[in-house]
């Protein structure tokens, strides 16, 4: 049976490939622009695999049953919910199992790519040996056999590989179980120029992206309640990703919302996410139905949503305006709904205008080149790519390289723009170097 396997191994790695395929356009079809990605991370595992697969293959007994089956772990994994995914949807669920396998899977892979990169660059080196000693004996009918043994995978490398795997693995480990819950507050002042005096000093508290289908209890998510709640905000405003797939997602969760509290209100909007956008569903009334149980949500907690629209806020007989937008993604797989001349419509021009619109890439691309009018815009969605680092004097994440505003405060022609790094998290159940964000805005009379 294993001489059959390796005769036809090329043939069944096709297969296998294919039906993945398969099974990610009837389960993620939304993923699809990514499955190149996928196959390569699968060509990695396959590549890592061979530089360890005899050292692996050499131990005896339940010992070297244990290292196989921890080393294939996360594919068996992956490839276990995928298969029930297809008859029973664990994200529309809101299964917590999905949430924790999600992240074993993600955690290994990451700890396994950056492995395969030290056995690539050795394999590298190995095959310019090669070029080289074929090139120094090439007048000879064969390399001398002592030369030819001298050709072998760096050791040193080797163990980098491990070590660099292991390291990786650990610092993840620690972002999932201490970082991820770690809520930092960031504190911003907003100077604005035609800001009604009785507004300086207006405390806004910003949250975004709780992407509540990755939280699996009420605890961190009372903790967050209580530090908000502490700041005494004169007003909230979540700008959007409620959930991760499906609206039921947050329905255990509403009587903590509920508890959240600000003077002039509580305001939200819609993040790409929230859209049902990511589940196959039965038929589009299924679809329909989820998105006004998400309506219905948002007024058992009390909270406005705004769908292109505006709300004004009122203080001392003065008054400012709040418009939301759907979501607008510059990325073709997001939706292009924000439309903010809808949401401004009928609007006084000399009121302060505060935008929430979830996409940053909005801003860069309409908002600061096409509405000047608006002073101050709110945005999410980056997560800060949960992974960084931000220390004085020095910023760095995967997301600057997907996202022009990635994190934190811009300031641009008098317009200002403050990206929040996500409140909770999605795919991988942890941060490291990006905390988890509340932001906390002060409007400043100059």
């Amino acid at each position: 049976m294993a001489k059959q396997v390796k005769k036809y191994k090329y043939l069944l790695l096709v297969v296998f490939v294919g039906l993945a395929y398969l099974v990610i356009a009837q389960i993620f079809p939304k993923s699809l622009s990514r499955f190149p990605f996928f196959v390569v991370i699968f060509l990695l595992d396959l590549y890592l695999w061979r530089a360890f697969s005899k050292s692996i293959c050499s131990k005896k007994g339940i010992f070297k049953v244990s290292l196989m089956v921890l080393y294939w772990m996360p594919l068996l994994l992956m490839i276990g919910m995928s298969l029930i995914s297809l008859f029973y949807s664990l994200q529309k669920n809101n299964t917590p199992l999905y949430t924790y396998i999600s992240g074993i899977v993600l955690i290994s892979y990451t700890a396994k790519i950056l492995a395969s990169v030290f056995i690539l660059i050795s394999d590298v080196i190995r095959l310019g040996q090669h070029v080289w000693r074929f090139s120094k004996h090439k007048r000879k009918k064969a390399i001398p056999a002592e030369k030819q043994n001298a050709i072998s995978r760096s050791k040193f490398l080797k163990k980098m590989s491990l070590l660099t795997g292991a390291v990786v693995l650990s610092g993840m480990l620690v972002g999932r179980f201490k970082w991820v819950f770690d809520f930092k507050i960031h504190r911003h002042d907003i100077p604005l120029k035609r800001l009604p005096n009785a507004f300086s000093g207006f405390k806004i508290v910003q949250l975004s992206d709780l992407h509540l289908g990755s939280w699996t209890n009420e605890n961190p998510l009372m903790e967050l309640v209580t530090m908000v709640n502490d700041l005494k905000p004169d007003a909230i405003f979540f700008t959007g990703d409620l959930v991760n797939f499906s609206t039921r997602e947050a329905f255990k969760y509403e009587s903590v919302l509920k508890l959240l509290k600000a003077k002039y209100g509580i305001y939200s909007i819609l993040g790409n996410h929230d859209y049902g956008d990511y589940v196959n569903w039965e038929t589009p009334e299924k679809k329909a139905e989820n998105m006004q149980q998400l309506y219905d949500f948002y007024k058992e907690l009390d909270w406005t949503l705004l769908r292109n629209e505006h709300a004004i806020i009122k203080k001392n007989k003065q008054k400012i305006a709040v418009l939301g937008v759907e979501n607008w993604g510059n990325n073709p797989r997001f939706p292009q709904l924000g439309d903010v001349k809808k949401a401004s419509e009928g609007l006084d021009p000399n009121l302060i205008k505060i935008l929430l619109s979830h996409d940053p890439s909005h801003w860069d691309k309409v908002i600061s080149t096409e509405h000047p009018e608006i002073e101050l815009t709110l945005s999410g969605h980056t997560h800060g790519f949960q992974f960084g680092i931000e220390i004085p004097g020095f910023r760095w994440s995967p997301a600057q390289y997907l996202y022009k505003y990635w994190a934190g405060l811009y300031n641009q022609n008098n317009q200002y723009l403050n990206v929040n790094r996500g409140t909770g998290f999605l795919g991988y159940p942890g941060r490291i170097g990006i905390l988890p964000e509340i932001t906390e805005l002060t409007l400043v009379k100059i």
